[in-house]
């Protein structure tokens, strides 16, 4: 009963006091009727309140996001199942979920019955134009008798996250060359068309799968030996994202990082499609990437990345240089300078293919931060090196210019060409 006259309303309070105040003035003035009155309004919250505080309904919630993982400016669905798992019908329900304000307001239903075992399924949108992770939940309903008196509040513990990643778009094929590496033991597989024979062993090393076991050469040579596997060749390569404040400009989805961050999303899409190994690197170092699942694991992690207070890229560069076997190096950049373009411009060597996506920051904002002159003389370093460039200025598509990542670099005054 404490907790049900807790959980009165304004209108269950005022429909109390107001039902006191008639008792008290049909006591001065000896009004029968006035009596009657004040104990009908009184008792109304009263029993409202002994009703809801005595009921025991227990309700099962689950959650369900489609999609799970959804990109920047995009709608996902959210589906709500609550299940009357009693033998009792419940009354009046109030369901509201817990939504952060970057998906929208907090969606409200109202359920008027659910009878005994019954399920009801609630369907709502959220969409963000901002990038991250966000939890949805947990789900909290609200008991309340047919007249308002009384609302008490029940919460669930469950709550979902939801994966909001950089917008993508579909990038037309461009030829790169690179150098392939991979690991394995040989190119072609050593079995050959005659038999176990012609098997090219080598001895048994700490973790090869017993299956892979040559007996015959294993009682020849008096020790475990395996048969070589096929080389696993597969193209690899590095994508830099420069997520250094100072050298961004704008502010919001409009931002010149978040133009950057959606084409380093978009670039690594595209190249884990075609069969790329990829490693991104920022200027605060390598990021881990889960095997198995490049694509994923890259929009994951590019749904969290934020500015970083960097003034230069030599982590990012130390990262590169230390990782090694890279046949491409994609690097999304904003404003830097030749100092830090030249260290970047000496990773291209050999059979190392270099693009660079410039973004022309200063097309972002009207007041002048940097200059034309050092945006050409950053272009100069890198294509002086090999490097092909890609200039991106403010609301130009990434899939416009990325065509330009197949001419190799060749720098005149008049820009990349």
């Amino acid at each position: 009963m404490r907790s049900g006259l807790r959980a009165l309303t304004s209108r269950g309070r005022s429909f109390l006091a107001s039902g006191l105040a008639a008792l008290l003035m049909a006591v001065l003035l000896g009004e029968n009727d006035l009596f009657r009155i004040g104990v009908l309004v009184a008792a109304l919250p009263l029993i409202a309140a002994l009703v809801v505080a005595r009921t025991r309904y227990r309700l099962a919630c689950a959650r369900r996001l489609d999609p799970p993982r959804a990109e920047a400016g995009g709608e996902a669905t959210v589906t709500l199942r609550l299940e009357n798992v009693t033998r009792l019908p419940t009354g009046l329900l109030l369901i509201e979920d817990t939504v952060p304000y970057a998906l929208g307001v907090r969606p409200r239903f109202v359920l008027d019955r659910v009878e005994p075992k019954g399920v009801r399924e609630i369907d709502y949108r959220v969409r963000s134009d901002l990038r991250g992770r966000f939890v949805i939940g947990p789900l909290s309903v609200r008991i309340a008798d047919p007249f308002g008196l009384v609302e008490l509040t029940r919460s669930f513990t469950i709550s979902d996250t939801l994966v909001v990643t950089p917008q993508v778009v579909a990038l037309p094929h461009v030829r790169l060359s690179g150098e392939w590496t991979g690991g394995g033991d040989s190119r072609t597989r050593s079995v050959a068309a005659a038999g176990d024979d012609d098997v090219a062993p080598r001895e048994y090393r700490q973790g090869d799968d017993l299956r892979r076991v040559h007996w015959r050469s294993t009682a020849r040579h008096g020790e475990l030996m395996v048969r070589r596997e096929e080389q696993q060749w597969q193209s690899r390569g590095a994508l830099l994202l420069d997520t250094r404040r100072y050298a961004h400009r704008g502010e919001g989805p409009r931002s010149s990082f978040e133009v950057a961050v959606s084409a380093a999303a978009s670039i690594g899409v595209h190249l884990a499609h075609e069969g790329l190994g990829l490693r991104l690197v920022t200027d605060q170092g390598a990021e881990h990437l889960t095997d198995n699942a490049t694509s994923y694991s890259l929009l994951d992690t590019l749904a969290v990345v934020k500015t970083s207070p960097a003034r230069s890229l030599e982590m990012g560069i130390t990262a590169l240089r230390q990782g090694g076997g890279d046949g491409l190096i994609v690097a999304v950049l904003g404003s830097m300078s030749p100092e830090d373009a030249r260290e970047l411009a000496k990773l291209r060597h050999g059979g190392v293919t270099g693009v660079a996506v410039l973004l022309d920051v200063d097309s972002w904002d009207v007041r002048e931060y940097g200059s034309a002159d050092n945006y050409q003389a950053v272009q100069a370093v890198l294509a002086g090196y090999g490097w092909r460039i890609v200039k991106l200025p403010a609301g130009t598509s990434i899939a416009s210019v990325w065509q330009d990542a197949a001419s190799k670099g060749r720098f005149t005054v008049g820009g990349a060409a």
